[in-house]
Parts: C-alpha cells; sequence; structure tokens
C-alpha cells in the first residue's frame, strides 16, 4: 500500500478545520479549539488511511471514530474537556455529505410527475441513503464502543473544570454547549449522553 502523503495532509488539514468550526458551533473555548482540530485531524486522516488500504468508506469511518473515541479518552484527565463533546466535534466531518445529497435529489427525482427511469432512480437514491444510514451508524458505534472499553475514572477531575469554565464565561454558553451537545450525541449514540 502507498499512501498520497499530499492527500492525507490535505483531509487531516480541512478535517481538523470543519471540526473547529463544529467546536466553534458547540461553543468550545478558543483554547479548546485546537483539540477539536486535532480531533478532526486525527478523524480524517485515519479514514483516508483505512479507505486507502482498501476499506469501504463504512468500516474506515468506523476505526476512525474509534481512534477518535479512544484518543478522547486517554487524553480526557489532561485536557479537562468532555470526552463526547470532543468526540463529535471531531467525527462530524466524516459524515458524508455527498451522499446524503444524492439520496435527498434522487427521491426528490422520484417525486416529479414523470420521471425517468424511476427504478434505477430509486435504486440509486436507496443506495446512497443506505450508504449515509451505515456510516453514520459507524461513526456512532465506533465512539459508544471507546467509552464503554476505556471509561473515565476521573469523573470529578472534569466536573470541576467544567465548573470552573461556566463561572468564568457566567455559564449561559457552557449550559448553551451542553445542551447541543447532548442532543448531537443522543443521536448519534441513539442515548442520553452523559
Amino acid at each position: 500500500m502507498t499512501v498520497d502523503l499530499l492527500h492525507l495532509l490535505h483531509q487531516a488539514l480541512f478535517g481538523g478545520l470543519a471540526a473547529s468550526g463544529f467546536g466553534i458551533l458547540f461553543n468550545f473555548s478558543w483554547p479548546d479549539l485546537r483539540w477539536c482540530a486535532a480531533s478532526g485531524a486525527l478523524a480524517l486522516a485515519t479514514r483516508t488511511l483505512g479507505q486507502e488500504a482498501g476499506w469501504s468508506l463504512e468500516a474506515a469511518s468506523f476505526a476512525a471514530a474509534a481512534a477518535v473515541g479512544c484518543a478522547g479518552q486517554l487524553l480526557h484527565a489532561r485536557l479537562g474537556l468532555g470526552t463526547n463533546d470532543l468526540a463529535v466535534a471531531g467525527c462530524i466531518p466524516m459524515v458524508p455529505g455527498l451522499f446524503a445529497a444524492e439520496g435527498i435529489l434522487g427521491l426528490y427525482a422520484l417525486a416529479a410527475p414523470h420521471p425517468d427511469n424511476p427504478t434505477a432512480t430509486a435504486l440509486t437514491a436507496m443506495e446512497f441513503t443506505l450508504r449515509v444510514v451505515f456510516t453514520i451508524g459507524a461513526i456512532g458505534t465506533g465512539l459508544s464502543i471507546a467509552t464503554h472499553i476505556l471509561p473515565n475514572r476521573d469523573r470529578g477531575m472534569v466536573m470541576d473544570k467544567r465548573r470552573q469554565n461556566a463561572t468564568a464565561d457566567g455559564g449561559g454558553a457552557s449550559v448553551q454547549r451542553e445542551a447541543l451537545v447532548k442532543g448531537v450525541a443522543s443521536i448519534l449514540f441513539g442515548r442520553r449522553a452523559r
């Protein structure tokens, strides 16, 4: 297997950039955005390596999510960030938006009064939609497995850090971020985030 380092660097750079954007959306503090970027870069680099090794998008996304989840769990005490917060921000750039758009556009094409070749359009739309569903499922499973394999033993330290951050910003931004991340985590994990 030969690795195209320029392509790998490209994926890692823009994965980090996208994850930083989601970190801003989740109201991470400015110093914590670098960890979001590192999380996104690790996710996209791992997925790219998996795909270059011949893995499917779903399998490579699973491995990348597990790597990000494990890294977040192992660095949990040092970072003081919520592990699920960081992992979700790093893995969202792996959601295949192009496949989702193709699936939705295919379904719109089926809704036309006289669609061209409806059987082929339906099969293509279903293929893209299923790939999106399986990829998101693989990401959620990879993150969940990392959480269960490496549980946090130092939850008290992290809660103290969160309380310090909440008092530093007046509490509003931290509460908003917690609610947003819990909502996204419940979608990815299929259960309530802690």
